[in-house]
């Protein structure tokens, strides 16, 4: 049985730290449950890493719904959220609960998650009144990237980290069961967290938010080019990648694969 809001919830009351990770297919979504994360997010990252662009701007609703299908599949007990991508909900509400609906009910996911502070709260409450439970996600909105001229640490003015805690009860208040910050001074992590109820979950907020959240190609190396700063490496896939690879067409060329036993006679 999958893990529920109220599941997190009491993780978070009970000062249980709660791991989420962003998957994109089914064969790492088995391995993200085997593993025991509690949430997989199917980001809207996936337009970097799936998709190879330099931003998120341009995937779609159909793109996030394809990879949430996958997801599903491939899991059973991970609480699991999909992004709303960037034009599925700026233009007017109606817009935004349509596809909100769509990528729940086409998805079978269990809850949306939506960048921006109090200009989205009037369609959280329709999202949440509409039955689509809704994660916030404040600090660093890849989706308004060439609003904040480039990727920044968000929140270090004062006037600016007042805003963000104000943003963040303002999402809690419209019905968000959890709110994502991304990019801000470890001590706003902490003061977004002691401000609400809800499950913050941080990405570059520091360690006092009630859980974490990182790209799984991030986690495992898989990426080839500079990791960010919040970034840990788990593994360095990448290079094991390449170093199976390389041996296997050094096989192919040589002859030396398929051998007699991998052969059917």
């Amino acid at each position: 049985m999958a893990n529920t809001i109220a599941d997190l919830q009491r993780k978070k009351d009970a000062g249980e730290k709660i791991s989420m990770i962003t998957t994109y297919d089914a064969t790492f979504a088995r391995l993200v449950e085997a593993a025991g994360i509690d949430m997989i997010l199917i980001g809207d990252s996936l337009g970097n890493v799936m998709q190879g662009r330099d931003t998120t701007l341009a995937v779609t609703v159909d793109d996030i719904i394809y990879h949430a299908k996958c997801v599903m599949r491939g899991c059973q007990t991970p609480f699991v959220v999909a992004d709303m991508p960037f034009g599925s909900y700026q233009a007017n509400d109606e817009d935004g609960v349509r596809a909100g609906i769509r990528i729940l009910k086409e998805a079978g996911v269990h809850a949306v998650k939506i960048e921006g502070g109090m200009r989205c709260v009037n369609l959280i409450k329709k999202l949440v009144e509409a039955g689509v439970p809704v994660m916030g996600h404040i600090g660093l909105t890849p989706q308004s990237v060439n609003a904040m001229s480039g990727y920044h640490v968000q929140g270090k003015a004062e006037q600016d980290a007042e805003n963000l805690v104000r943003d963040a009860k303002a999402l809690e208040n419209a019905g968000c069961f959890s709110i994502t910050v991304e990019c801000v001074p470890r001590q706003l992590g902490k003061r977004i967290q002691d401000a609400v109820n809800v499950p913050v979950i941080g990405i570059g907020a520091g360690p006092d938010t009630a859980g974490q959240v990182l790209v799984l190609q991030d986690a495992l190396g898989l990426g080839l080019g500079k990791k960010s700063k919040f970034v840990r490496q788990y593994a360095t896939l990448g290079q094991t990648v390449i170093d199976a690879l390389k041996t296997y067409a050094a096989d192919v060329k040589s002859g030396a694969f398929p051998s007699d036993q991998e052969s059917y006679h």
